[in-house]
């Protein structure tokens, strides 16, 4: 019996390798993306072997930009994107011009045509969505200050490639020579405004018809009583606005699903349905990686390496270097400027959709290309390195931030307290437990990683250490070896099982209270040395249970 198995292959062995890279380079202490990058390597088309697909490798990993996009708008407000448009719109913009004329001088000094150079700067100066919210959800800082401001930034950068993307072709005759009777100005202005104009009635019907309909809509689905048709509305809200958004206002796939998700975030369902999106935003953003790896030709590294330097250089360093002297500019803290710079210091989606363009127009090389997503692969396999540079390079920048900035990094003073309670999170679970150790006087320092929220806390009077539980240094701080007791109260079940590991190791006798979200999880921290841990439907099935014969004991 025949089978068309091209879509099946693509999912089972990149997703197979993927796994098996993945978990090499974590055996080698890398990033597991470095192990999914090479794994699309070797099924591409430049290394022996099997050959997977790309056009469906891409397509799949488009999916997976849209919802980690999706789940994105789910947690960043309309609110969040105009806070931050003061340091996102100017700062995006200077720094994609900065980085485009280098790439061109750079580019000219190889001999290179100035289209091609344009091309190749373009490409360099627009960061990577997947990336970033992986690097930003690892450390817990999407929805930080500094990550609401990466986020922010990328968003503009999106729109400017949007646009770049549409008047491309129209410059190409110019920027290859062969136009005869000069550039049609009036057509330009006309796709520029048809562009723009795109674009604005698509957030305008997201903003005022969407934040009605769609909440109203899941909630209707969820009256239903049926999980599998909320995930369902949730997926089809997300992939049909993301595809609606191209094809209607030739908007990206990843803007769309990012409006999606603001929409969805005016619903009170919207936690639910982030959970559910979650599982297929984690398989699908590793196809990403994989399909990155197929499209590289490994000969690059050996018939231009100083080329290949060149340009991993200008993407790492040259844009986090503009990026930190943008945001120093705007007045905030290095700790912030930092962090925001070594977030967009990479490449990705947008750089690759513009590199086959211009080879569409003949604007750019089989080489150029090749230096792309050679300085792409480079870039993100480098990335999380990048990050674990941010705290030396904050203390040394700290005791003269006022010579290279308006503002400094605060200085945390670790607590004073003793025989003190540290609560590792303060949202709906941590806020509950908090308001009960007030309630009975018992001293308590939170360790919280949204910096809004921590001021917050702070102005109620409350000691707070803004920072990961996951390190030693920021226990510590809390007072972790004095205190008498640990309340981790985060729902993410790897953070707290890494903040147990560290707990014990900085404290081994303290008792620990942890939650969890089911019976693997629990088990997993009670080995990990948790003094208790609780299951939340396991709590909640008992209570129900105790008030259940107590009511019935009453009748009788």
């Amino acid at each position: 019996m025949p089978h068309h198995t091209e879509l099946i292959a693509a999912l089972a062995v990149g997703l197979t390798l993927a796994f098996f890279g993945g978990l090499l380079a974590t055996r080698l202490r890398l990033p597991p993306l470095v192990g999914y990058l090479l794994a699309g390597v070797a099924v591409g088309p430049f290394t022996p072997g099997f050959v997977a697909d790309s056009r469906i490798a891409a397509q799949l990993s488009e999916i997976g930009v849209i919802l980690l996009m999706f789940g994105v708008g789910l947690h960043f407000s309309f609110g969040d994107l105009l806070a931050v448009r003061r340091i996102a719109v100017p700062g995006a913009l200077l720094r994609m011009l900065a980085v485009t004329l280098l790439g061109i001088g750079m580019t000219q000094l190889w001999g290179w045509s100035v289209g091609e150079g344009l091309i190749f700067g373009l490409a360099l100066a627009v960061a990577s969505t997947v990336v970033l919210l992986r690097a930003l959800e690892e450390r817990g800082t999407l929805n930080t200050e500094k990550g609401k401001i990466a986020v922010g930034w990328l968003i503009v950068e999106d729109l400017v490639m949007v646009l770049a993307l549409v008047l491309l072709p129209a410059f190409a005759p110019l920027l290859t020579g062969q136009t005869e009777g000069g550039l049609n100005v009036g057509t330009l202005l006309t796709t520029l405004a048809l562009t723009v104009g795109k674009v604005v009635v698509f957030v305008a019907l997201m903003m005022v018809g969407g934040r009605r309909v769609i909440p109203w809509m899941l909630a209707r689905v969820a009256r239903l009583g049926s999980r599998e048709l909320f995930t369902l509305a949730v997926l089809g809200t997300a992939l049909g606005i993301a595809y609606g958004a191209g094809i209607l206002f030739d908007v990206s796939f990843a803007l769309g699903a990012f409006f999606a998700g603001v929409v969805v975030s005016e619903s009170k369902f919207s936690q639910q349905a982030a959970e559910d999106a979650l599982p297929f935003q984690d398989a699908f953003a590793v196809l990403f990686f994989v399909s990155v790896g197929m499209l590289f030709d490994p000969s690059i590294l050996l018939s231009a390496p100083l080329l290949v330097l060149a340009t991993a250089l200008l993407i790492m360093l040259g844009k986090a270097l503009l990026t930190f002297v943008l945001v120093l500019w705007r007045g905030y803290p290095v700790g912030t400027a930092l962090a925001v710079g070594v977030s967009l210091a990479q490449i990705g989606e947008f750089s690759f959709i513009l590199a086959t363009l211009g080879r569409d127009l003949n604007l750019l090389s089989a080489q150029g290309q090749n230096l792309i997503l050679a300085g792409a692969i480079i870039s993100i396999s480098l990335n999380p390195f990048l990050f674990r540079l941010i705290e030396p390079l904050q203390r040394a920048l700290g005791g003269r931030g006022k010579a290279v900035a308006s503002a400094t990094v605060p200085e945390q003073t670790p607590t004073v307290l003793r025989d003190h309670a540290v609560l590792v999170g303060y949202g709906r679970v941590g806020r509950l437990v908090g308001e009960a150790l007030t309630a009975q006087g018992q001293p308590f320092v939170v360790v919280e990683q949204d910096d809004a929220l921590a001021d917050d806390l702070r102005t109620q009077g409350h000691q707070v250490i803004l920072g990961d539980a996951a390190r030693t240094q920021v226990l510590r701080q809390a007072g972790l070896p004095e205190a008498a007791l640990v309340v981790i109260a985060v729902p993410d079940a790897i953070q707290a099982q890494l903040m147990t590991e560290h707990v014990r190791r900085v404290n081994p006798g303290v008792p620990l209270i942890a939650r969890a979200h089911d019976e693997h999880t629990q088990l997993a921290l009670q080995e990990l040395g948790a003094t208790e841990v609780l299951f939340a439907e396991q709590e909640l099935g008992q209570a129900i249970g105790v008030q259940a014969v107590e009511m019935m004991a009453a009748r009788s």
